[in-house]
């Protein structure tokens, strides 16, 4: 079995997730997984796939062909996954500001972290309407790095920060 990874991203209208979703079946395709979003009017997602070997080439050309109704579509060939880490899943909650992804993302590469995951939005803060930046990353550590280490490297960008950092769910 071959795997595909299919991102797109383009104007968002109705029926894309349909006319991928029929491509993938018509091709002898399984939908795995999915990351899909509407964002400022674009649609933007990553799939993936699993196909037969024999059917993997036709398949990409048929996803391929999904630029003609304007979207931008890559495919990369899968590889093997790579051997397990601990993970762990973190939650971050603070005022928005400029930088402020830049700073998380430097900080985790700094401890030499995996971002398997990750997922932000802004909302308003309960009493006051200003604007808070909430993520969510799961998250591979490298070996001798604790969640506690994780966690404690965050809360020293801001004071500002809520940082909830537990192990995934199906870990027990």
């Amino acid at each position: 079995m071959a795997s595909l990874v299919v991102s797109l991203a383009g104007p968002d209208r109705p029926g894309l997730v349909n006319s991928l979703s029929e491509r993938i079946t018509a091709g002898g395709g399984s939908w795995l997984e999915s990351r899909l979003a509407h964002l400022a009017g674009t649609f933007a997602g990553i799939v993936l796939v699993r196909v037969p070997d024999e059917g993997a080439e036709a398949l990409a050309a048929a996803l391929s062909s999904l630029s003609e109704t304007g979207l931008a579509v890559r495919i990369i060939a899968g590889t093997q996954p790579t051997p397990p880490t601990e993970q762990i899943t973190l939650e971050l909650l603070g005022n928005d500001r400029p930088g402020i992804v830049r700073d998380v993302t430097q900080t985790l590469h700094g401890l030499g972290v995996n971002i398997e995951e990750f997922s932000s939005h802004i909302e308003s803060a309960a009493f006051t309407g200003e604007d808070m930046f909430r993520a969510i990353a799961r998250l591979g550590l490298p070996p001798g790095l604790s969640a506690q280490d994780v966690g404690a490297a965050l809360e020293t960008l801001t004071a500002e920060f809520m940082v909830d950092v537990q192990p995934p769910e199906d870990a027990g």
